[in-house]
C-alpha cells in the first residue's frame, strides 16, 4: 500500500524537488500544502486528513490533533528544521507517532547569515544602501569590529559556528551556556555569567535553544543592563526576546541597536510595532535559508518516510521509543 505523505513545509517548494521526486519514485501519493502562519488545529486537520506522514513546517501540532480519526493513519511527522517546540511529542508518543527533525543541517548557513546581520549593523551597510537608492550620495559612518566584544548566549554547534568565524574579525569573545566546558576552548571563548555576559558585550549574539526557561529570555532588567552602544542580535527562536520590551529599549536608547531574524509571531503581521521601531534591522526568518541547506534538509525529511516505509527507524527522532511501540507497529502492518 502506497503512503500519503503530506508536505505543509514552505521550503519544499523551493529546494525540495529532489526529495518530492524520491518519494514519488517510492510509490507515495504527495500532497503539497504548503502552511503560512499558525493555523489552529482545525485547519491543520483539514490538511493532513488521512496522511501516512508529514513534512512539516512550523504549524502547531497540539494533543487535540493527534487522538481524532483524521490522523489515525498518522505514522510520523518529519519535521523540515530543528525547533520542535510546536509539537506535542508527549502525545504523539501516545498515538504511536513518530517525530524526527534535522538537526545540525544549517550551522553554518546560521552563522554564516549571524555575520551578515552583525556587519550591517555595526557598518550600517542598510543606511548606505537606502541613501543611493534614493540617489544621495551621504557615507553612513559605522564602527570597527576589531577588538570589540562579541557575546554568544548559547554555545552549541551554532554559537561555536559563529565564534570560529567572529575570530577572524579581531573580536574578543564570551560566551553563556548552562553547560559550558571548563576554561577557553579553541577559540579562546571566554565563559561568563549571564550578568557578565550582558554588562561586557558590545554585540550579545543569541543562539539558545526555546524552552519555557528561555521564553523571554532578554526582557526588560536584561536589556538595561547591556551597554548603550551594544547591539542585539536574534536569530534562534523569536520569542527568546521579550518583543515590548525591545520596543522600550530602542525608543528610549537603551541599547544602540537590534537585528532580527525571528519574531513571536511569524509571518510578522503587517501592522506589528517592530516595522516602525528605530534601530531595528529584520529580516523574515531566512538565516537558515540558504540552497545548499535547504536541499539537504528536504532530502533528510524525505528519507526519514522512506525509512518507516522500509520497516527501519529514521535518524534523528525525537522518541525514539515510539519505533516499537504496539501503536506504531500496528498501523505499519496496515
Amino acid at each position: 500500500m502506497s503512503w500519503k505523505v503530506v508536505i505543509t513545509a514552505p521550503p519544499i517548494e523551493k529546494v525540495g524537488q529532489n526529495a518530492v521526486a524520491l518519494l514519488k519514485a517510492a510509490g507515495c501519493e504527495v500532497v503539497n500544502s504548503a502552511i503560512l502562519g499558525s493555523p489552529g488545529s482545525e485547519d491543520v486537520l483539514k490538511i493532513i486528513k488521512d496522511a501516512d506522514a508529514v513534512i512539516a513546517g512550523v504549524e502547531k501540532y497540539s494533543a487535540d490533533v493527534f487522538s481524532v480519526p483524521e490522523t489515525k493513519r498518522l505514522k510520523l511527522i518529519s519535521r523540515w528544521g530543528v525547533g520542535f517546540d510546536a509539537i506535542d511529542v508527549t502525545s504523539a508518543t501516545r498515538e504511536g507517532i513518530l517525530i524526527t527533525y534535522t538537526p545540525g543541517m544549517t550551522d553554518e548557513s546560521v552563522a554564516d547569515y549571524t555575520m551578515g546581520l552583525l556587519l550591517a549593523l555595526v557598518r550600517r551597510i542598510i543606511d548606505g544602501y537606502e541613501t543611493m537608492s534614493k540617489g544621495l550620495w551621504q557615507p553612513a559612518w559605522g564602527h570597527d569590529m576589531n577588538g570589540k566584544t562579541l557575546g554568544i548566549l548559547g554555545y552549541g554547534r551554532i554559537g561555536q559556528a559563529v565564534a570560529r568565524r567572529a575570530k577572524g574579525f579581531g573580536l574578543e569573545l564570551i560566551a553563556h551556556d548552562p553547560h559550558p566546558p571548563m576554561g577557553t576552548d579553541q577559540f579562546g571563548t571566554q565563559f561568563v555569567s549571564f550578568n557578565e555576559l550582558l554588562e561586557r558585550s558590545d554585540y550579545l549574539s543569541l543562539h539558545a535553544t526555546l524552552t519555557s526557561s528561555t521564553r523571554d529570555l532578554i526582557g526588560e532588567a536584561q536589556l538595561q543592563k547591556m551597554k548603550p552602544s551594544a547591539y542585539l542580535i536574534n536569530a534562534a527562536r523569536g520569542p527568546l526576546v521579550n518583543e515590548q520590551a525591545l520596543i522600550r529599549a530602542l525608543n528610549e536608547g537603551w541599547i544602540a541597536g537590534a537585528a532580527l531574524d525571528a519574531f513571536t509571531v511569524e509571518p510578522l503581521p503587517v501592522d506589528h510595532p517592530f516595522r516602525r521601531t528605530p534601530n531595528l534591522l529584520l529580516s523574515p526568518h531566512q538565516a537558515s535559508s540558504s540552497r545548499e541547506s535547504g536541499e539537504l534538509i528536504s532530502l533528510a525529511t524525505a528519507q526519514a518516510v522512506l525509512d518507516l516505509m522500509a520497516g527501519k527507524k529514521p535518524k534523528m527522532p525525537l522518541n525514539s521509543e515510539v519505533f516499537n511501540s504496539p501503536n506504531l507497529r500496528a498501523k505499519l502492518k496496515n
